[in-house]
């Protein structure tokens, strides 16, 4: 028999009515089945019955078990109410397996057994088991047991559906979704704002935009909630710029929603992803407006968005004003040194957070490790990489373990890379590869890119730019069949590439350019800006590097393709709309090739302004004629 303290006990006993109590009370005998024939008058089929306690006893029995937070008093007060028929009172029925099956104990195993012990569960008994599988690792569990409800005759209410649809979004079943969906609809719950905003997020996680828009225009009463369901929406399918227009939108309706902390988040997100600095900033002025600054999430959203938007000196200062700084906080400093290439502050940084006494998690030392990379610091890489498991105690993940590739590689210690990678102990993914077939192109090392490319194809995950790094590989050592034969491939297997594309903010703007693009409205005054650019860069000494064409060309119309990159027309745009001196921020899709480097480089001194570029790996600062990378990426 479980022991009890004497100070549980009389909180017990005083609460239970007396002619509940028995000698037997506590005694952990089998429980019998709930809800038998013996007693159809206490059958929980009605879902109106009970919904309140009966008197103060029940009152105070119902306080004790919100009150429980160890396993030991749920059985001990379980045991009871089993034995005083208690448990027949569908409010304390309900109250007892909501305090197992939720927060805090979560204990799945535990309140199937209760549930599965009462005959004719009652439609609040459902949805708490339903949206206790919605939180738990079995979420398709719910999904079961909600078509088991409508099988029993339990009608579902608005809350049923809600549950079962987060138990969808959580294994991204969308076809159980739309099956819910249509349950919705034909039950009459289609003007419930809280559902449809759970239906909008399901389809938002499972990239249904257009559908999750559909229903966002369907919720009648639209709140703050809802509204960054739709942002959210917009940034998981890649409509960044369509989440920024939403800020001033929710505010301009009818109803005229204040964003608030969650819309925040959201939009430092989307800024960072887009690299749109002064939106950015926008937010921070209203973060500080609202009271939301001293917000230790949105003081850390602040740090990577500054860090993502180029404004390296931004992220420290927000740092530095923080009052309490956790392991996000720190881990998101380090990788901003990181991807600004100051790697010795990186690893100073990392210092300074042990001696304040916050241990570092994995985030922290993937940030470290890419510091390594990014400037060189092999010797440096391996002692962080060796002090993992031994100091920290953190086991190292395929990130780590692709950090390491990367700055091996970079080094130009290919074999060394491909060492660690067949011997690290977990099963390599198509990212590691495609790290490694990255270092090959910089190193012009065909032979081992090649094979590079057959692990990606073994793995099934091959994709259009994995190719493009090997034409890379082949054009630069001159081999053109290799770099024909391939493109044959490419085109036998409909293999299609994602062209460059390099965006530009200006007065809260997000300007997109791409290779030979015309579609912007000034493309006459910017093409004419890029020649006459481009004239006054060859006075300076700037020559086309030829071999970052792909295509077998004469040198004069390689140099014609060179000279209309994406990056190449958003700095000229940069350069045309913007004052002398203001600074021109891009950010790039793709790795920026070497001559887009040495036309920016050559360009921050001929013209006094400071570039800052944004590619796929690393920032780039060209200021005086002279990049951050030193020439190291």
């Amino acid at each position: 028999m479980t022991t009890i303290s004497p100070i549980f006990r009389s909180s017990l006993s005083n609460s239970i009515p007396r002619r509940y109590l028995s000698s037997h009370a506590f005694s952990t005998a089998s429980p019998p089945c709930l809800d038998s024939a013996e007693s159809p008058s206490t059958t929980f089929s009605d879902d109106r019955r009970g919904l309140q306690p009966r008197d103060e006893s029940e009152n105070q029995l119902i306080s004790l078990i919100k009150s429980c937070f160890k396993k030991t008093q749920l059985l001990q007060i379980h045991a009871h109410i089993i034995r005083t028929s208690l448990i027949r009172e569908h409010f304390i029925c309900l109250q007892f397996l909501s305090r197992v099956a939720l927060s805090p104990f979560h204990d799945m195993g535990y309140s199937s057994r209760i549930f599965s012990q009462i005959m004719n569960p009652s439609g609040s008994q459902f949805n708490v088991m339903i949206r206790a599988y919605s939180m738990s690792g079995s979420a398709e569990e719910g999904f079961y047991l909600y078509r088991e409800m409508r099988r029993r005759g339990v009608p579902p209410n608005p809350l049923s559906s809600s549950f079962v649809i987060k138990s969808c979004t959580k294994i991204s079943s969308l076809m159980g979704g739309l099956q819910i969906h249509g349950r919705i609809l034909r039950d009459g719950h289609q003007s419930d704002s809280v559902l449809l905003t759970t239906l909008m997020d399901l389809y938002s996680c499972c990239e249904k935009f257009e559908e999750a828009c559909k229903v966002f225009d369907d919720i009648p009463q639209r709140d703050t909630v809802s509204w960054n369901v739709l942002i959210s929406c917009c940034i998981r399918n890649r409509r960044t710029r369509d989440a920024l227009g939403l800020f001033d939108t929710m505010q301009g309706t009818a109803d005229g929603f204040e964003p608030d902390d969650v819309t925040c988040l959201l939009l430092l997100q989307a800024c960072a992803n887009l690299g749109a600095l002064e939106f950015g900033e926008r937010i921070h002025s209203y973060i500080e407006e609202h009271g939301y600054g001293g917000a230790l999430n949105l003081c850390n959203s602040l740090i990577a968005m500054y860090s993502r938007c180029g404004r390296l000196e931004k992220a420290c200062s927000v740092f530095k004003r923080m009052e309490e700084r956790n392991v996000v906080s720190w881990s998101a400093m380090i990788s901003g040194f990181a991807m600004h290439g100051y790697g010795r502050e990186a690893i100073e940084a990392f210092e300074q957070m042990q001696q304040f006494g916050v241990s570092p998690d994995d985030q922290t030392l993937t940030g470290v490790l890419s510091a390594c990379s990014h400037c060189g610091l092999v010797d440096e890489g391996w002692m962080f990489f060796d002090r993992m498991y031994k100091v920290f105690g953190i086991k190292p993940n395929i990130h780590h373990y692709g950090c390491m590739v990367d700055l091996l590689g970079r080094a130009g210690l290919l074999d060394q890379a491909y060492q660690l990678i067949t011997l690290m102990g977990i099963r390599p993914d198509s990212t590691i590869w495609r790290t490694l077939l990255g270092a090959c192109r910089i190193h012009r090392h065909a032979t081992l890119g090649e094979r590079v490319i057959g692990h990606l194809i073994e793995l099934k995950a091959q994709e259009a730019g994995d190719y493009v790094l090997l034409l890379n590989i082949y054009s630069s050592v001159g081999n053109w069949d290799k770099v024909a034969e391939l493109r044959k491939f490419m085109k036998e297997k409909g293999i299609q590439t994602s062209p460059g594309c390099s965006t530009i903010e200006l007065k809260g703007k997000v300007h997109e350019f791409v290779v030979d693009d015309f579609s912007h409205p000034r493309t006459d005054n910017i093409y004419e800006m890029l020649d006459e650019i481009g004239k006054q860069l060859k006075i300076a000494g700037y020559v086309a590097v030829l071999s970052s064409e792909l295509h077998n060309l004469d040198a004069e119309e390689k140099g014609y393709r060179l000279s209309y990159h994406s990056e190449k027309l958003a700095i000229a745009f940069g350069v045309l709309a913007t004052p002398p001196g203001t600074t021109i921020r891009v950010s790039k899709n793709l790795r920026i090739c070497v001559d887009c480097h040495n036309f920016a480089k050559i360009l921050s001194d001929v013209y006094n302004r400071d570039v800052v570029i944004r590619d796929r790996t690393r920032f780039h600062h060209f200021r005086e004629g002279r990049c951050s990378c030193n020439g190291y990426w």
